[in-house]
């Protein structure tokens, strides 16, 4: 059972546990920053938690967290904190699985900055994904810029 995440077995049993109090919040919050604390940032688990607090509403973590795992792969990758430095690097790696993280992590982020009302930044980042999206994976970026630029409908 979740073979996949390159965690000890404690940390999956806590992952599990979460995922099995998911009604109770409080109980499956507890068990996730437990496994979190366990894991000094493991991107696994770091996704994990990311996926959990969008889901649970809980939109200032899931914020911490995806700036965690964007923070993780700029520092194992040495991406640039700046944009049009680090763009050309992102369209040459493009295919590399880290940096298809690292721009996973940035569209969530904007996302999830919509979600809190922070929508110029938003739109910015959704335009930076689409600088680099050449065969447009992260449709998600491209749908929620339209989502934020569009003109509010006219009422008859």
């Amino acid at each position: 059972m979740l073979s996949w995440f390159q965690v000890p077995e404690d940390v999956k049993q806590l992952l599990i546990l979460a995922a099995d109090n998911w009604q109770n919040t409080s109980v499956s919050e507890e068990y996730l920053n437990q496994a979190l604390a366990k894991t000094d940032d493991s991107i696994d688990v770091l996704v994990a938690a990311y996926r959990y607090f969008y889901y649970k509403n809980n939109y200032q973590m899931a914020l911490q967290t995806a700036s965690k795992v964007i923070n993780k792969v700029k520092s194992t990758e040495n991406l640039p904190d700046n944009w049009e430095q680090c763009k050309p690097i992102l369209l040459n790696r493009r295919e590399d699985e880290k940096i298809r993280l690292y721009l996973t992590a940035y569209a969530a982020y904007g996302l999830v900055l919509a979600k809190l009302g922070d929508i110029e930044q938003a739109k910015t980042i959704c335009m930076q994904i689409k600088e680099v999206d050449i065969k447009n994976e992260f449709q998600s970026a491209s749908i929620l810029l339209d989502i934020l630029t569009r003109p509010p409908e006219e009422d008859d």
